[in-house]
């Protein structure tokens, strides 16, 4: 087999897309392995490879039947192309189908694939659906789930087991209902939230998968149909599958991983808009396959015999690899003899693809089917939300353990004093029903009421309008965040471009003068026009007063001259008549915006040719000769153009101040005024030129196209001679300066967070030099702090090199691209994490969603901390779902994130308030409300266990019926429950103080600490209160219920009028009222209540002293300890 002699024979010169040429008849590669290995090594031996590929290919299907390999590949001694003229059209279609099928079988378990056009309805099959499914629950499954989430929490565990043991009679104590009531009515809640949230998960999913889409169909294709015009049908997104051929029209949501076959525009590009997929909102252009652009229209398609290859689905959105295969040329007529050799293989990349969740910007499509459903690059950068659980939850239900283990002992403690009698297993689990007060269910019932007033409280505020609380169990979470991971465009920018400076050595024009460059222009070209064209400026110059004057506007006039051609913007007129710059970049936008606005207007833009209106109205003509497109790496652009009127030649180039340093002629401002635009947070760009005669540029036209026909090095090569006969001692000819809007109030937003304790890293989809910009420009970086940036990682070493240079100078800002933030994670993820973790800020740029979300559970996982992501666009969804704490803004690129978030806000400014202030409120009032219940369940538990002992240990309830229920319910509930509206400090002194809210992210107010002084405090007041009634102890065991139950109740008001800082009206009715309540209710309980005894005064004396002793010592230590070691914020009042 490996004796036949497979060749490909590509296109003889690059196409205009890009493409490298395929080399000829190189020897193929046995192994596929290796030879994807060698394509991702290098992309400009993409087309050489995917020959190889091929070729692999071809040899692997007919590995099974030897006889099958030699009909379909022919004889050794035929040429793979000879052998395909041969055979007939039919025969020739049906088998690229079946091979795809036998490949398949091959690598069952590799998810490559090699799809044909119109492949069969089995190869179909074997992909995903492309549905999308955002719902947590299917109906089987959302009771089960739902009961798991809840009751995987001790606390509710607890409360289930002692509900369900009331209805065994020998430990039936009270009513049934005061046990079953508080647990079905917070299980009905959270059933019911669940619920509504999943069913409008599930109407935002069935929206999404019943949009329709044109797919051109085979089936109803007929040769008499009219010309050009192939028969279309109209199939929801799911009903899509791989291997369909998609119309998509202007402003369409591309619904799965297309190849793009075919555009509107003649030059087989389109702009596409990917703010969802990597939250950047400048268009991408993407190409398309040239073999099928070229065809006559869209009907030829059907007829294509082609197929395409892919690799395995990943989720690098910036990475495809794959061939374009036709093997046989379209209409070829019995006993032709084709123009090209077949199979011409071309190599696909991601500049032909259009990934899902991305928007056609421009003109119509054509798309093939490649991956659907959870293989789309969307799809697998998308994680799936898990149920957040606020960490006070998990700290309750830590001591809600603690407690039971108290309970327990304590029942064990009581049977075993009185020496295991009788049926002692009994005894203890009536003693642990008595004492289950002790873990108080109304506490899961208050914190949930709390949570909906700190959520209507923060949708109410007027300084925060439309901030939505999508996730009401997380509010308390806010007011503990120690790090914020934040996107950068549209949430810290605004994505708005604007030209602010232009310097041109001697002299520099601000935004507010920008006036008099117009008017520089305007002279120039006047005079140019009189002076019959512009051959020699200098002419024309003479009649200028000053040569001062005249040189200013002929330099004016080549910077703006320059700046209006050296771009790839295109205008487009709109269907109202209006004109948008289409580019991909909005930096190149906002300069064209610019030169229009001092007079030079871009009208027309094409491939080939540059049209502009000049100040006077006339219209100027360029030819496009060469133009050297920006990359990442080369951080320049370059144009080649020609004057139609007077046929000079001028080489172009804008770029980075860092690689242009080195090609324009010397000079002595260029630094230093660069260095003074990025302290403004301004991004800059060099402009400079160099004039060419027609001899120097066909020179250089030759020496570039005897390099770009080189089989090895064809890049570099190419590289080389633009750098030796185009960039050398250009002449600058100015600076610009662009600002790229902030977000209103961002600097002292960050300022204020940073102040607090919350260390902000910025995780963008954006490049370097940018993320740098808006790092010096939000004040994320203080001023002279050190800018350390890692980028383009490659071995270990230099992974490990950076991060010892870290560890040394922890007081830097790091910024790390994406490519090296990977390695280090792959490398030295603890040591990365710990090291980063302490630095006062991080910017990560190219991030991928996953890796935006992989940090986020990184720092949660390493640090144990809380951690806050913010974004606004379909790109940061994964890190909103990833964070404690995820928040959306509202924002140009759509509501996705905002959708996704558990809080939804209109811009980052409002952050300030709602983790300062409302974030810090409800934590501080959860704390303190989730304590208050703890201890009113311990006192009575306490008083229980009292009780008990002294009664020869027996198990019998001292407070029975109603007044156990009336207890947690009418007797205390709204007191306690106005514990919610307590505030230590007033709002303006919680926003000017931020280091207030730093003492609480040390998690003090709800700690052990705290815990068991509360624990002691019941024992104390239990134990006071119990034993004091006995000691004034009335010869009936009527008169210590009432006696002992009025003490306990006028205990619990004063221990609540004890806790409260800051006083409301409701905290006083509460108060008022609810012992208006108690001494209604005594007249009315006559079993427990003796009136002619409570009315006396020998009942009134006994309780107030039993209330002082329980209640006194308390407030005296609460006063030393006020005055000895106050809290932070009474400093402040």
């Amino acid at each position: 087999m490996s004796d036949i002699p497979l060749h490909t024979f590509g296109r003889s010169k690059q196409s205009k897309a890009g493409y490298t040429p395929l080399s000829n008849g190189e020897p193929g590669d046995d192994t596929r392995e290796s030879t994807a290995g060698k394509m991702r090594a290098g992309i400009r031996a993409a087309a050489s490879s995917a020959s190889a590929i091929r070729k692999g290919k071809q040899r692997e299907r007919y590995s099974d039947d030897p006889d099958e390999e030699a009909t379909l590949l022919g004889d050794a001694s035929h040429e793979d192309g000879e052998y395909r003229d041969a055979e007939p059209t039919e025969q020739r279609r049906e088998p690229s189908a079946q091979r795809s099928i036998l490949s398949r079988k091959a690598r069952s378990n590799d998810k490559s694939r090699t799809v044909p056009f119109r492949p069969p309805e089995k190869l179909q099959s074997k992909f995903p659906p492309n549905v999308v499914r955002n719902q947590k629950y299917n109906v089987f499954t959302f009771l089960p789930l739902v009961f798991y989430e809840q009751f995987k929490f001790f606390f509710n565990l607890y409360f289930l087991l002692v509900a369900l043991s009331q209805f065994i009679p020998a430990l039936k104590i009270g009513f049934i209902m005061t046990y079953i009531a508080p647990l079905a009515f917070v299980l009905t809640v959270t059933i019911g939230k669940e619920a509504y949230d999943d069913y409008k998960r599930n109407l935002r999913d069935r929206e999404a998968n019943s949009q329709k889409y044109l797919v051109l169909d085979h089936s109803g294709y007929s040769e008499s149909s009219p010309e050009g015009i192939p028969h279309t049908r109209s199939v929801p997104s799911s009903s899509l599958r791989v291997g369909d051929l998609v119309v998509l029209e202007k402003n369409q949501r591309v619904p799965a991983d297309l190849v793009l076959l075919r555009t509107s525009d003649s030059s087989g590009t389109c702009f596409i808009r990917t703010d969802q997929l990597d939250g950047e909102t400048d268009w991408k252009l993407r190409v398309a396959v040239p073999a099928c652009q070229k065809l006559g229209s869209d009907r030829e398609l059907l007829t294509l015999d082609a197929e395409i290859y892919a690799d395995a689905p990943i989720k690098d959105i910036h990475t495809f690899i794959g061939t374009f295969t036709i093997n046989s040329p379209p209409a070829l007529l019995d006993g032709d003899v084709p123009m090209v050799q077949v199979p011409t293989v071309e190599p696909l990349t991601a500049e032909n693809m259009l990934w899902s969740n991305t928007v056609l910007a421009a003109g119509t499509a054509v798309g093939f089917v490649i991956y659907t459903g959870a293989e789309t690059r969307a799809v697998m950068n998308t994680s799936h939300p898990e149920t957040k659980v606020g960490l006070l939850d998990v700290e309750i239900n830590r001591l809600a353990k603690i407690l039971c283990a108290v309970t327990f002992a304590l029942s064990f403690v009581l049977v075993a004093l009185n020496g295991f009698r009788g049926p002692w297993y009994i005894y203890i689990l009536r003693f642990l029903i008595l004492f289950s007060s002790i873990i108080p269910i109304s506490l899961r019932v208050n914190l949930d009421m709390g949570k909906t007033v700190y959520a209507q409280q923060i949708m109410s505020d007027s300084e925060i309008p439309n901030t939505i609380v999508r996730t009401s169990t997380l509010p308390e979470e806010l007011g503990r965040i120690e790090y914020l991971l934040s996107d950068k465009t549209g949430t810290l920018t605004q994505n708005e471009m604007e030209m602010k400076k232009l310097h041109m050595g001697t002299v520099s024009y601000g935004f507010d003068s920008m006036d008099e460059v117009a008017h520089q222009l305007a002279m120039a070209f006047g005079n140019a026009e009189q002076g019959h064209g512009r051959q020699n400026p200098l002419q024309t110059g003479v009649q200028l007063a000053t040569r001062g004057r005249r040189d200013m506007s002929s330099r004016v006039h080549d910077v703006v001259l320059s700046l209006a051609l050296c771009h790839n913007v295109t205008p487009v007129t709109n269907d109202d008549g209006t004109v948008t710059y289409q580019a991909s970049s909005p930096d190149e936008v906002a300069i064209v915006k610019w030169t229009e606005s001092v007079g030079l207007r871009l009208i027309f833009r094409d491939r080939t040719r540059i049209e502009l209106q000049t100040p006077t109205g006339s219209r100027i003509s360029f030819d496009v000769l060469d133009i050297f497109p920006f990359t990442s790496e080369s951080k320049r652009m370059g144009i080649v153009v020609r004057d139609s009127q007077s046929g000079e030649i001028t080489f172009m180039q804008k770029g980075a101040d860092v690689v242009m340093t080195k090609i324009v002629q010397r000079n002595d401002w260029l630094e230093e005024e660069c260095a003074n635009m990025a302290r403004e947070g301004l991004r800059t760009l060099v402009m400079a030129r160099r004039r060419f005669s027609e001899q120097a540029y066909a020179h250089f036209k030759e020496q570039h196209h005897l390099a770009s026909i080189k089989l090895e090095g064809r890049s570099e090569a190419m590289a080389n001679v633009v750098a030796e006969l185009l960039e050398r001692d250009l002449e600058l000819l100015g600076l610009t300066g662009v600002e790229d809007k902030l977000q209103d109030d961002v600097k002292s937003t960050l300022e204020l967070l940073r102040n607090a304790g919350i260390k902000i890293w910025m995780l963008t989809g954006d490049k370097i030099e940018t993320a740098t910009c808006i790092a010096i420009s939000t004040k994320l970086v203080a001023r002279n702090q050190y800018i350390h940036q890692v980028a383009k990682l490659r071995t270990s070493d230099q992974v490990r090199d950076q991060l010892e240079f870290l560890q040394n100078k922890l007081d830097c800002c790091l910024v790390i691209d994406g490519e090296s933030l990977q390695l280090c994670l792959n490398m030295f993820k603890n040591e990365f994490i710990e090291i980063a973790t302490k630095l006062s800020a991080v910017v990560a740029c190219r991030c991928s969603p996953t890796q935006k979300a992989d940090v986020a559970r990184l720092i949660r996982k390493f640090t144990k901390k809380r951690v806050c992501c913010i974004g606004d666009g379909g790109n940061d969804v994964s890190m909103i779902q990833a964070a404690d704490v995820g928040v959306g803004i509202v924002g140009k690129e759509g509501k996705q994130a905002s959708l996704a978030a558990d809080f939804s806000v209109t811009q980052f400014s409002y952050l300030t308030k709602l983790l300062l202030w409302h974030g810090r409120n409800s934590y501080r009032r959860s704390a303190k409300l989730a304590q208050f219940v703890i201890h009113r369940g311990l006192i009575i538990s306490v008083m229980q266990a009292v009780f008990s002992a002294i009664f020869y240990f027996a198990p019998i309830a001292l407070y029975q019926g109603w007044l156990m229920a009336g207890y947690a319910t009418a007797y205390t509930m709204a007191p306690v429950f106005s514990l919610v509206l307590d505030r230590d400090v007033s709002e303006d002194l919680a926003l000017l103080y931020p280091e207030l809210y730093k003492e609480l992210t040390k998690g003090r107010v709800l700690s052990y600490k705290t815990f068991f002084m509360w624990l002691m405090i019941s024992v104390y007041q239990g134990a006071a209160i119990m034993i004091m009634s006995l000691v004034l102890f009335e010869n009936e065991f009527l008169n210590i219920v009432s006696i002992s139950f009025t003490a306990l109740i006028l205990n619990e008001l004063i221990m609540v009028a004890l806790e409260i800082t800051t006083w409301h009206i409701y905290m006083v009715l509460s108060e008022i009222i609810t012992l208006f309540i108690y001494a209604i209710s005594i007249a009315f309980l006559p079993e427990y209540f003796d009136l002619s005894f409570v009315l006396s005064s020998r009942f009134a004396w006994k309780v107030a002293v039993i209330v002082a002793i329980s209640t006194f010592p308390l407030y005296i230590i609460k006063f030393i300890r006020s005055r000895v070691a106050p809290a932070a914020s009474s400093k402040l009042l």
